[in-house]
C-alpha cells in the first residue's frame, strides 16, 4: 500500500493558494508528518449527528452546511464528543472549506491533542464541491500502485508512446533521433507506470528525470541540451511499441498491417502493441511516427489497412461478376 503525508498535499495546495486561498489554522511543522493512506475524504454528516462507530482513516472536509448544523444544532458536549472523534490518531487533518471559522470547541481539542505537536487543521475559501474534486484527484495518483517497466516513453504528435525491446536493441538511440525531429521524452530506461482517472500514466523515476543514456557515450541530460521543451514529467501511455530484431522470414510480420497490433493489459486497461522489426537500412524513428499517424487516424475513424481490405474486396468481386 502506498502512503504520502500531509506535507505533501500542503505543499500541492499551497502552490495553489491562489485559487484555494488554502493556510493552516491549527497545527505545525510537526503535524505535518501525519501519514494518509485512503483516496477518499469524508464529510462528517453521521459523526456530528452522534454517532461515533465508522472505521475510516480519511481526511475529513467541513462545509458549510456542517458548520451550520455545528452552531444551532450541536450542544457543547455533542461538539467535544464529536470533535474528540474526528481528531483521532488515524485521521490525517480536517480541512474547512467556504472560508467558514473553525469552530472553538474544535480548535482547542485540536490544540490540544497530542502536545505539543497538534491536530492540523486547514482552512480555505473555496467551495467543499472544488475542494473535494482537487483533493480526490491528487490522492488518485499520490495513492496509486506503481509498476516498474523497462523502455523508453516518448510523447510522439501528442501520443504517449511506449519503445520496449531486448537491451541493447537501440531504444535510447531512436528516442535521440526522435528528440532530434521535436517529439518530447519523458523516461529513460525505467518507466514507473500507474493508473490514474482511468488512464495509464508514465513517468521517469526523480532521479533520471530528463536524462538519457547512450552506451559509449553516458548520460545525456536532454533538457539542457535541447531545451525544457524537449521533455516532461508525465503523460499518458497510448500505445507500445515493441522493437524485435528483423527475421529472414519476410511473412512473420503482416505486410498489411492487419494482425501486426494487439493489446497489453496494465492495471486492468488494454493498451494497443504494435511489434516493428528493427533491421539494417530501416529508419525506426520514421517507422514510430509512421505507427501514431496511423492510430491518430484510426481514432479519427481512418483505417488504411481495412480501407484496403474493402478495396480488395471489391475488386475480386467485380472481376467475378465480369468472369459470369
Amino acid at each position: 500500500m502506498r502512503e504520502i503525508t500531509v506535507r505533501e498535499i500542503h505543499e500541492y495546495f499551497g502552490y495553489r493558494m491562489v485559487y484555494f486561498g488554502y493556510r493552516m489554522v491549527c497545527g505545525n511543522d510537526e503535524a505535518l508528518n501525519r501519514v494518509v493512506t485512503e483516496g477518499d475524504v469524508n464529510r462528517p454528516g453521521l459523526e456530528l449527528s452522534g454517532y461515533l462507530e465508522i472505521p475510516y482513516n480519511r481526511i475529513v472536509i467541513i462545509g458549510e452546511r456542517e458548520i451550520q448544523y455545528i452552531n444551532t444544532r450541536m450542544s457543547e458536549e455533542a461538539q467535544r464528543k464529536a470533535f474528540d472523534y474526528l481528531t483521532r490518531d488515524s485521521i490525517p487533518f480536517i480541512l474547512i472549506s467556504r472560508d467558514q471559522p473553525c469552530p472553538k470547541i474544535l480548535y482547542d481539542i485540536a490544540y490540544a491533542k497530542n502536545f505539543p505537536i497538534f491536530f492540523p487543521i486547514f482552512s480555505s475559501y473555496a467551495h467543499t464541491n472544488s475542494i473535494i474534486v482537487e483533493l480526490l484527484s491528487f490522492l488518485e495518483e499520490a495513492l496509486a500502485p506503481i509498476e516498474t517497466l523497462h523502455g523508453v516513453l516518448m510523447q510522439v504528435y501528442g501520443r504517449g508512446v511506449l519503445v520496449t525491446g531486448d537491451s541493447g536493441i537501440g531504444k535510447s538511440e531512436i528516442a535521440l533521433e526522435m528528440i532530434k525531429k521535436g517529439h518530447i521524452l519523458v523516461a529513460d530506461d525505467r518507466v514507473d507506470v500507474y493508473r490514474a482517472h482511468n488512464q495509464i500514466i508514465g513517468k521517469p523515476a526523480d532521479v533520471l528525470k530528463d536524462m538519457l543514456e547512450l552506451r559509449g557515450v553516458g548520460l545525456l541530460n536532454i533538457a539542457d541540451m535541447f531545451g525544457g521543451m524537449s521533455t516532461t514529467e508525465k503523460t499518458d501511455i497510448d500505445c507500445i511499441v515493441n522493437l524485435c530484431l528483423s527475421q529472414n522470414n519476410r511473412e512473420e510480420y503482416d505486410r498489411l498491417g492487419m494482425n501486426n497490433e494487439h493489446t497489453v493489459s496494465l492495471f486492468g486497461i488494454e493498451i494497443p502493441k504494435l511489434d516493428i522489426p528493427v533491421g539494417q537500412g530501416r529508419s525506426v524513428a520514421a517507422m514510430i511516427e509512421a505507427a501514431v499517424s496511423n492510430i491518430i487516424m484510426r481514432q479519427k475513424g481512418r483505417d488504411s489497412a481495412e480501407n484496403f481490405r474493402q478495396k480488395l474486396t471489391n475488386y475480386i468481386e467485380s472481376n467475378k461478376e465480369e468472369e459470369n
